[in-house]
Formats: C-alpha cells, structure tokens, sequence
C-alpha cells in the first residue's frame, strides 16, 4: 500500500502544517507533494521536516519565491496537475484553504482531502492580506477569483472522500462544494507534562491574582483576522501586561508595535516548550480571532489549566466551555474585550476542567481516528476492481 500527502505549501509552520506532521509520524514513509518548501521561514521548527521526503514543484526554483506565495495560487492548479501519483493507491490532501489541491490527477488512487477550510479569501472570509482596499487588486483580483472559485469547486469532485477539521468547516463545505464531511479534530500536543500539572495544583489552591501571574497572553500567527491589534489596544488602554507570540505577516508586525504600550512585550516566534511555558504562567489566553476554522492555540492554553477569553465565533465554539474553561465576548470592539476580561478576573475556572476539555483534542485521538478512517474506506473500496489495497 503506497501512500502520499499533497500540502499546500510548506513555508510557515501552523495548524495545518501540525495535521501534516502528524499524518507524517502514522505514515513516515510517505511523501510530501508541495509547491514550495522554504525551511529558512519556519524559525525554531525547520528541523522538523528535515528527513522527510517531500517532493516540490518548478516553483522551487523561481527567485523571490517566498514572496510570491500569494501569486502563486493563481497557477497553483496547473502545478498539482502535473504531479505523478500514478504509483500511489492512497493520496491524503492537507488542504490549508490557499490553493486548490485536490485538482491532481489521481490516477486510480482513493482522493481523502483533510479541509482546514475552504480557501478563506474566494469565499468572502477575512484574510491576511487587505487587497480589496486598492482598486485595481479590487478588480483584477475579484476577476481571478471568479475563475479560482469554478477551479476550486471543480477540484472538490475530485475527492472521494473529505474531512472537516471542524463543525464550522464541515458547514462550509457543504455551503460551497454540496457535500458532506466527517469531522475529524486536528491534533494538539495536550499530554499532561510537569509543568500542567504544577500549574494546575498551583491554580487549585490559589485564585488567578494570588499566584505571582502577571501578564495575559495572546499570538500564533500573526495575521488581520486574528484581531491581535484589538487585544494589544484594549491591554494598552486598562494598563494590563500582555505577552505576544508568534511571527507577523504581511508587515502586520509593524502596525502592532504602532499601537502597544509600555505594557506590551512582543517575544517573538518560539518554541513549543517556551509557549507551553509562557501559557500555563499567564492569567489567561485571549484569542480574538474572526471565523476561526478550529483555532489550536486556545486548546493549547486550556491543555495547562489556563482560561481562555475568546471571541464568539468559529471553530473556537466548539473548544472553549463558557463559565467553565474560558468567556467569550460577542464584539471586536475594546468595550466588549475589556467586558470579558473583567468577566474572567471574576469567574473561577478550575484548571482541571481546562486540561480535561484539552484532552478531547489530543494528537494521539487524531492519529486513531485519521488511521481508522482511512482503513475504513479502504476495505470499503476493496470491490471495486481499480483498488489494489491491503490493510495499514
């Protein structure tokens, strides 16, 4: 049974890129068909790709590639189509929602495409990038999108077989592509370590203020429609210390300096353990992020004992308990954020109920359920005389 992974591109290392890397670790044999690899971008986590096998496009030779991502898409279906997968009888598509993968050409192999979500900006959804505010972007990007959009949904009667990474993406892609999906959560490192469990003793016999906690928390990728500029503003204007994560995008880091105070302290991209660290020490973690698709960072806060404040929408409503692991607030405004944070201040969350929701959504029940649902289609598939399958 020869199997492969089709991935948008590999330049930064997020959600999706966390699925891919745990699809690698069931099947570490496989390779990796992308249109560009670009470790110098992925900070503290280029080693983790380093052995893997992972097959690039014509892409990877053009200069300046890393700023051409967003160009990029616009042939990104051509580069797909002309990939072999004629020796593989099972392709897993990682579909991060900025190209159109599932376009190859599958040969007789069984199609599973694992949705991150549906390509955020040919379907009206905040994106990184504000290209609608030039008017000529505005028009020759809206003509391109139009041609993306029949290219896209004729890419998803390819899939024999999709995956939602979420309730909320499971709607999209029945909205826009009419079919169903099976949701399946993607993995979060939530193994109760030393330090969540230090944490969660500490929480248990002392309130939040009691506890030498200082500073919130907020970041991950630093992108628009993470809404991180409200979080600093509404930190900066109560006088409250905040620690930021993450690597900026599209010069977003620029604009986030411009607005935060003395309180502000950027710490930049780190690594899993120092966020792990940074999070279980923080009084709680706010995520203001707009039609999340799942949103993994708040699960991650959750995984040692920390409460999260969450904007109400999104994936992020089906991993945050209100009144119980975390708030929310209903607006993307400092009055409703500020609103929540006093909310938390006075609500008390038990740190065990945070690491028992995070529990739901572990690495290893993804690699269970990813594996299972793949046996699963294969022996249903086994009649079919182009299939030549045996189990996993």
């Amino acid at each position: 049974m020869k199997i492969a992974f089709v991935h948008d591109y590999i330049k930064e290392y997020g959600g999706a890129e966390r699925v891919l890397e745990a699809l690698h670790e069931v099947w570490p044999d496989a390779p990796v068909f992308t249109t560009v690899y670009l470790p110098k971008f992925l900070g503290p986590h280029r080693e983790r790709f380093k052995t893997w096998k992972i097959k690039t496009s014509f892409f990877q030779n053009i200069p300046f590639k890393g700023k051409m991502i967003s160009i990029f898409r616009i042939f990104a279906p051509v580069v797909f189509k002309s990939f072999d997968f004629s020796k593989f009888d099972i392709i897993v598509v990682s579909a991060t929602g900025a190209y159109s993968p599932n376009v190859i050409d599958k040969k007789n192999a069984i199609q599973i495409c694992y949705f991150h979500t549906p390509p955020r900006y040919l379907y009206g959804y905040a994106t990184a990038r504000e290209w609608k505010k030039n008017i000529v972007f505005r028009v020759l990007g809206g003509l391109a999108n139009h041609f993306l959009r029949l290219t896209d949904y004729k890419s998803s009667e390819n899939i024999d077989f999709a995956i939602a990474n979420s309730e909320e993406v499971k709607a999209r892609i029945k909205k826009f592509y009419k079919r169903d999906a099976v949701v399946i959560y993607p993995p979060v490192d939530v193994v109760p370590s030393s330090l969540a469990s230090s944490v969660q003793l500490k929480r248990k016999k002392l309130n939040a203020d009691e506890l030498n906690v200082e500073y919130y928390l907020a970041g991950g990728r630093l992108a628009r429609p993470k809404h991180v500029d409200l979080i600093i503003e509404t930190c900066t204007k109560l006088n409250l210390s905040l620690k930021v994560f993450g690597k900026s995008f599209a010069g977003y880091g620029k604009e986030l300096r411009l607005v935060a105070g003395s309180n502000i302290e950027f710490v930049g991209e780190i690594s899993d353990e120092e966020k792990l660290e940074l999070m279980g020490n923080a009084k709680a973690y706010i995520f203001a992020s707009e039609d999340e698709d799942f949103g993994i960072t708040p699960v991650e806060a959750m995984s040692v004992g920390t409460p999260v404040i969450a904007y109400r929408s999104g994936g992020v409503l089906e991993t945050v308990i209100e009144g119980k692991t975390g708030v929310f607030f209903d607006e993307l405004t400092m009055d409703n954020l500020s609103k929540a944070i006093k909310k938390i201040q006075n609500t008390k969350i038990n740190p065990a109920d945070c690491i028992n929701q995070a529990q739901k959504f572990s690495k290893g029940r993804f690699k269970r359920e990813i594996k299972d649902f793949v046996n699963l289609k294969i022996k249903s598939q086994k009649s079919k005389p182009h299939v030549k399958t045996q189990n996993f």
